[in-house]
């Protein structure tokens, strides 16, 4: 009896391990794409000779807004508190555009085989709706390259009925060039944007008109890419999350002056010779060159996802976006780069999702490089080649991501790469392929790490997804590893080897400062000045960008500083060579509630310390 009560824990453990180990898809399992709630497959016809719905304007965005405001009433005979209200884009949404193949449904072929853009509940704006059948509701919509229209269902979302379709609705330029997002290229000189538009290279020729604020401006051409359903791993984003993403242009702005302003606008050349130009001209600042002494600012945060401004989708599960986006557009003339550290729009496979985050995000991704990292949400499905197999992505399989964004890696699929910023060298890895010593990606990573001029550039930065390192996160702390199994097994003889000042990870979704550490032991005092030799690297999990927080381990390990479970960010601030400030901003007000110095000299970094140098002799 004893034997088999010891076989079960046993089997019980190793499936917390495995499990933990694939992926912790969701950390705590409540959270799902709101989208995924609705069974429109399901959908059965039941439209009803006296139910209506009416949308106005007819014509949207005719002072060339890609954002309006819509007005949708609705009148139902026989209303109930489980109506709700879908928008729909394309407009025309019946089993006619459904792919001939029905292999990929599990029911034969629906009558809707797209889940709408976002939903609303019929009695969100009248509590007395299910007595009187009337309701008027407000949506915003954004330029998603398509016409819309608005359908009313009943049965609630689980058994959905269609009862009512409203007329088609549009905007005015529905293939106009929007959601520009720069990035930094290559090389230290050169800034990249790209943006989203309707215009495929057989209609238009993409371009960017820039210069220096206020010279003569040039044109730069733009290169174009998409990906179609076949480029799709699985479902939802092969069938039901499926929607059409455009083209995505980027162009190559090159030999910019160091800390200089520039404006941009976006074109495309019509083949009949007129063009088409985005409604804002818009502006950023170039890099320093680097090694540059001058004030450089960075801003880092994972998982933070988008909501939806007219209250849509009651079941979303990223609360925090909106606020730490809003704080980060308020904060904009203050910081000079982001580092969006992977799980970016938790699209999950409802493929439209990815728009309304370029929207959200483009107040700040237009005016500072937007960098981005690979997450489990943009990457991980089973037999894809991702290192962990949950099926987080939504059929994904990080195509829509290394697509829609462009980061200087020599194979963005691969999605790992280097960026140099004035005195900062940031090596970001990719989480969700191997890491571990032997790997492609590892020797990548040693490269990136190795060719750090820490004369010019004191201040080295390892960015990756997952927590590599350390993290008192209650699913690490229940598998006692406090880390991805494997996770710093190899990496921490680089990180010291090469005397990484500072670890950013996400995935676990609140805050935490890790001690200067090696191998579990912290090896400097002090919780708010680090001076002297570097001799560990201080580990930062910064995942509470906006996704739904997460709890910390019963235990406190003692090499943990600060935990914070609330939204929010890290600031960084390289004043010169030798002081850099730290500081962690909650979303909600942009306060800061933790923070840092380190100061030290050139000779500091030299210095050998423990695994930190070659191995020596007595031999002269």
């Amino acid at each position: 009896m004893q034997k088999g009560i010891l076989v079960l824990v046993c089997i019980f453990g190793l499936t917390n391990f495995v499990s933990g180990w694939s992926g912790h898809s969701s950390g705590v399992g409540e959270y799902q794409q709101p989208l995924s709630q609705i069974s429109i497959q399901k959908t059965v016809l039941a439209l009803h000779a006296s139910a209506s719905i009416q949308a106005s304007p007819v014509l949207l965005g005719l002072q060339g807004e890609d954002v309006q405001w819509v007005t949708v009433t609705l009148e139902h005979p026989e209303p109930s508190n489980d109506d709700w209200v879908g928008v729909f884009s394309p407009a025309k949404f019946n089993s006619s555009l459904c792919p001939a193949d029905e292999a990929n449904w599990k029911i034969g072929k629906p009558y809707i085989c797209t889940a709408p853009i976002k939903f609303k509940y019929a009695n969100r704006s009248n509590s007395n709706y299910a007595q009187t059948g009337n309701a008027s509701l407000r949506f915003r919509l954004i330029n998603q390259r398509a016409d819309f229209s608005f359908a009313l269902f009943s049965g609630g979302v689980s058994n959905p009925k269609l009862v009512a379709i409203s007329n088609f609705i549009s905007f005015a330029n529905p293939k106009a060039p929007l959601y520009p997002r720069l990035a930094l290229g290559k090389a230290w000189d050169e800034m990249t944007v790209t943006w989203t538009s309707g215009y495929n290279i057989d209609e238009a020729v993409p371009f960017v008109e820039w210069g220096l604020k206020g010279e003569t401006q040039v044109r730069s051409p733009a290169g174009t890419l998409t990906y179609d359903r076949t480029s799709m791993c699985g479902e939802p984003a092969t069938t039901v999350g499926w929607r059409d993403p455009g083209f995505f242009h980027t162009s190559f702005l090159k030999e910019l002056w160091p800390n200089s302003e520039y404006t941009y606008r976006l074109g495309h050349r019509l083949f009949n010779g007129s063009y088409v130009w985005s409604t804002k001209t818009y502006s950023f600042k170039s890099s320093p060159y680097p090694g540059q002494d001058s004030l450089q600012r960075v801003i880092v945060f994972g998982d933070m996802g988008k909501a939806e401004r007219d209250g849509s989708n009651e079941y979303s599960v990223e609360p925090g976006s909106l606020n730490t986006t809003d704080q980060l557009v308020k904060d904009l003339k203050n910081y000079d780069i982001v580092f969006h550290i992977g799980d970016m729009s938790y699209a999950d496979g409802y493929l439209s999702e990815w728009d309304q985050f370029t929207e959200q995000v483009g107040p700040i991704a237009s005016k500072v490089p937007y960098m981005v990292a690979s997450g489990n949400h943009e990457r991980d499905w089973p037999d894809s080649g991702s290192f962990f197999e949950p099926p987080d992505s939504g059929g994904e399989c990080g195509v829509v991501a290394e697509t829609m964004f462009y980061v200087p890696a020599d194979n963005r699929a691969k999605f790992w790469y280097s960026a140099d910023y004035g005195m900062f060298k940031f090596c970001v890895a990719d989480s969700e392929h191997d890491w571990r010593a032997g790997s492609e990606q590892y020797k990548w990573i040693e490269k990136c790490l190795a060719s750090a001029d820490r004369r010019k550039q004191p201040w080295l930065i390892f960015i990756a997804h997952r927590v590599l390192g350390y993290s008192s996160n209650y699913w690490y702390g229940r598998e006692g590893s406090f880390d991805e199994p494997m996770g710093r097994d190899d990496m921490q003889k680089l990180w010291q080897k090469y005397k990484v000042d500072i670890a950013f990870f996400g995935h676990v979704h609140n805050y935490e400062r890790i001690c200067p550490i090696y191998q579990n032991q912290c090896v400097k005092d002090g919780n708010s000045h680090y001076s002297g030799v570097v001799n560990g690297t201080i580990h930062v999990v910064v995942g509470g960008g906006g996704r739904s927080l997460s709890d910390y381990s019963i235990l406190t390990p003692y090499w943990s500083v600060y935990k914070d479970r609330d939204f929010g960010f890290v600031k960084l601030t390289a004043y010169n060579h030798s002081s850099l400030l730290f500081e962690y901003k909650k979303s909600r007000d942009g306060e800061v509630y933790d923070s840092f110095t380190i100061y030290r000299e050139y000779k500091d970094v030299l210095a050998c310390v423990r695994d930190s140098c070659e191995a020596t002799t007595l031999a002269t």
